[in-house]
């Protein structure tokens, strides 16, 4: 049987970040991951984590400022120092409630070279505090001119870097929406990939329509681990989990 994680910066996104979780167990998902945790004290979520028996995931580090457009800092030049207290506090804060991974964010306009930097001091950085770092494309569609937008893009750096703890976010949106097969692209990177996400394409809405047949997909893929559900919900999300039963 499939089990599926809930990413809570698009589900249950009107709640505060313990009850989404809550609402996410009583949904009957396996695990959680979310974007932006940081306005929510680390004790306040893992209290939540700990009520309802669900792990977290993954959390990326902060965008900076989104007034500015920006996604991401960690591959721009001349923010060296906010990337790295950006990196910091995302492993501070998994530490603190027993999330997996990082999701290290390039940015927008970034430098190849600042990327690897960053990535190289994140990875060195979590691999005694037993964490994952990821690393994912995003399409240009939705993200235009982020740092990575392919995912052998994304594999060319993993392996420059070559370090143990580093990994692909294999989203299966965005890998669709920017190189079209994605079974294809599984195959290719499965060996790198640390997580997977998926939504409807191209809306990014409940994964029961669209041109990608997750229900057929799915049992395709090389995968046991959770599958994350990144999708904007179209309505209540309770109203619009029936893809979950389908899936499963």
């Amino acid at each position: 049987m499939r089990r599926f994680s809930a990413n809570l910066g698009f589900l249950w996104a009107d709640r505060p970040l313990p009850q989404a979780i809550r609402a996410a167990h009583a949904a009957g998902f396996d695990a959680v991951e979310c974007h932006w945790p940081y306005a929510v004290p680390a004790a306040d979520t893992r209290a939540a984590l700990d009520e309802t028996g669900l792990t977290m995931l993954s959390l990326n580090t902060r965008p900076g400022d989104p007034a500015r457009g920006e996604f991401g800092l960690c591959a721009l030049k001349g923010r060296e120092a906010e990337a790295r207290a950006a990196v910091d506090e995302a492993l501070a804060y998994a530490v603190a409630t027993g999330t997996r991974a990082v999701h290290v964010m390039a940015g927008r306009k970034g430098d190849h070279d600042t990327f690897l930097a960053a990535l190289a001091r994140a990875c060195d950085s979590a691999l005694p505090l037993g964490l994952t770092i990821l690393i994912e494309p995003l399409n240009r569609f939705d993200a235009p001119d982020y740092l990575l937008e392919t995912t052998d893009q994304a594999a060319a750096i993993l392996d420059t870097l070559d370090r143990p703890n580093l990994r692909l976010m294999f989203d299966c949106y965005h890998v669709a929406r920017t190189e079209g097969d994605v079974l294809a692209a599984f195959r290719r990177h499965r060996a790198r990939i640390g997580h997977v996400q998926f939504a409807a394409v191209p809306d990014r809405g409940p994964p029961d329509h669209g041109s990608v047949a997750y229900a057929s997909l799915l049992p395709s893929l090389d995968w046991t681990g959770p599958f994350g559900a990144e999708y904007r919900p179209n309505g209540p999300t309770e109203q619009t989990l029936g893809w979950l039963t389908d899936c499963r």
